[in-house]
């Protein structure tokens, strides 16, 4: 009774004292909140932006160190619940203060980056058509917005009110557009070309989205590491159950653990997947402006080798299969990382068992090493066989009247027909190489459980509650990143081939000189050639027009006459500096 009444004295004499802190942590809080949904025009705007997260860094260290306390002194206090509570308090108020000064800057009409496309010649009608559009308001969202995708809703509010039209779509940002990406792209090939060594297309594309992949690659860690927090907390929370806690309230600690780690997985595996798709379409845009300002300048040499077939296979098949590497890119080595953090949960649940999950892993992966070396070959004779085929349609196509004239159809069908059997044979292969390299990753984790149970079994090495829940839940970290390593090995094997063939395709070489020179008002002779000769092809000795002198004034018609393989085309594709000029001046 003693002890009873004096701990009900204690808390009457420092009851008042916590309702102090609560009320000056509430003022702190609501003044927070107030100074950001005044807008302070006497602060600069980069420290108005960076406020929020010094307030929120604040929050979170006040937050961490009363956790410390708590499971440091074995006692939860009011002061220690209120310091906690202030980490989601701020976020709430601030996150309201942001939005709030962000509507009052929309009001103001000075934050909508309006633009008009530099390129182009526009009427009146598309420029006032051009201005309703406003840029995507991710092009101007803050840190909060991006992680929590807030800029989202006022396309999302007005879906729901109404059907969205092309009208409502936002454009893209300057750093998503396809010519701002392709002249960065340029920027540093040519940077990298003056270098001794041969610049490779792969290392200038990862140097121009270094910190995107960086951003990427930390989000995909910290997924991997909060997905792999789970079997460790529940095998404590299994501990507590049984009587094996370490404090009184470690059990609300590890269920607001738990909480706060799937949040972040949550919240780490959306940004990862939001910014990798975002970054495989950058680099998808820039890689279809360089391939198409590539066949602009190709070399006649190099039209033989790349048809349009081929180009046209470019771009809609291997530039969409390199966009989609970035996505994939991270699994190949969160993957070791999760598996080898899983390893050490179960070493640590069953002990020496481990070794057999992990020989089980290994002889999988060895015996996957000859099924990815046909994957990659018959993917290459895919491509291959894809370009043939691609070639003799489009060329069928665009000479559709004369098989129509000369009853060719039946004999141009067969054709196709037959390079659609080939191509049907190389897929056949690559595909069931596939099919047998996912039977053998998906049956691997049935294997792993098997063969961890049979040698504890052996080993004799006691499973109780805790061991066997840990394992189980620790079978998901294995079984994921098993189960997705054919979908990796495949997008690898795809992606290194369209990136061999996309490289080769840009190295061809082009024309020499200016494929069309302008002309300047005043030239007596906007066309002129003295003693030239042209040759298609690489051998001098044989040029396809010889010792040609030729002089046009302005506004002057000009007929070329002569028989068929006379060189009529020949002449105006030289014009054009479409033929390499062997002599002459022109």
């Amino acid at each position: 009774m003693l002890g009873s009444s004096s701990s009900q004295d204690a808390s009457a004499v420092y009851l008042p004292h916590w309702w102090l802190v609560a009320v000056s942590q509430g003022l702190n809080l609501t003044l927070a909140g107030l100074a950001f949904s005044v807008r302070p025009r006497f602060l600069g705007a980069a420290f108005v932006r960076l406020w929020p997260a010094l307030l929120a860094v604040y929050a979170a260290f006040v937050c961490c160190s009363s956790v410390i306390v708590i499971v440091a002194e074995k006692v939860i206090t009011v002061k220690g619940c209120l310091d906690v509570l202030s980490l989601p308090g701020a976020v709430v108020l601030l996150l309201y203060g942001i939005r709030h000064s962000r509507d009052e800057e929309g009001h103001g009409g000075t934050g909508n980056g309006l633009y008009k496309p530099l390129d182009t010649e526009e009427t009146g009608g598309e420029v006032a058509d051009s201005e309703a559009h406003q840029v995507t308001p991710f092009a101007t969202a803050g840190f909060l917005s991006e992680m929590s995708f807030s800029w989202l809703n006022a396309l999302m509010k007005m879906g729901y009110e109404k059907p969205l039209e092309d009208k409502d779509m936002t454009l893209l940002g300057a750093t998503d557009r396809a010519q701002n990406q392709y002249m960065m792209f340029m920027e540093k090939l040519n940077d990298k070309k003056q270098s001794p060594s041969t610049p490779s297309f792969f290392w200038t594309i990862v140097s121009c989205h270094r910190r995107a992949v960086l951003v990427s690659g930390f989000f995909a860690l910290l997924k991997v590491l909060t997905l792999s927090t789970g079997p460790v907390i529940l095998k404590a929370f299994i501990n507590v159950s049984l009587g094996k806690g370490t404090f009184k309230y470690e059990g609300y600690v590890l269920a607001a653990a738990m909480f706060v780690c799937k949040c972040c997985e949550s919240l780490s595996q959306r940004q990862w997947y939001f910014r990798t798709r975002r970054l495989g379409l950058q680099v998808r845009s820039l890689l279809s402006a360089a391939i198409y300002k590539k066949q602009q300048k190709l070399s006649n040499a190099a039209k033989v080798n790349h048809s349009s077939g081929e180009i046209m296979n470019y771009v809609t098949v291997d530039a969409y299969r390199i966009g989609e590497f970035p996505y994939w890119f991270h699994q190949t080595w969160t993957t070791s990382v999760q598996l080898c953090i899983a390893l050490a949960i179960l070493y640590n649940a069953v002990g020496a068992a481990t070794i057999s999950s992990l020989v089980v892993i290994i002889l999988t992966v060895l015996c996957n090493l000859p099924l990815a070396r046909l994957q990659h070959k018959f993917q290459s004779k895919l491509m291959e066989a894809q370009d043939v085929r691609l070639k003799a349609m489009s060329e069928s196509l665009v000479h559709m009247k004369v098989l129509k004239l000369y009853a060719w159809e039946a004999h141009f069908k067969k054709v196709i027909e037959g390079l659609r059997e080939v191509e049907y044979k190389w897929l056949q292969a690559f595909q069931l190489r596939r099919t047998y390299n996912g039977f053998l990753f998906w049956s691997s984790p049935a294997l792993v459980s098997a063969a961890t149970f049979v040698t504890c079994y052996l080993l004799k090495i006691p499973l109780d509650a805790s061991n066997v829940f840990t394992f189980v839940a620790t079978l998901r970290l294995v079984q994921d990143p098993i189960r997705t390593i054919p979908d990796v090995i495949a997008v690898v094997i795809q992606a290194k081939v369209a990136f061999t063939r996309v490289s080769n395709f840009l190295d061809a070489p082009e024309l020499n000189g200016q494929v069309r020179k302008k002309y300047y008002v005043g030239v007596d002779y906007p066309i002129a050639m003295d003693s030239c000769s042209f040759s298609w092809d690489e051998n001098t000795s044989k040029p396809t027009l010889k010792n040609i002198n030729l002089l046009v004034k302005a506004g002057e018609k000009i007929a070329i006459c002569g028989e068929v393989g006379s060189g009529k085309s020949t002449l105006l594709a030289a014009v054009l500096g479409e033929v390499p000029k062997t002599e002459g001046t022109v």
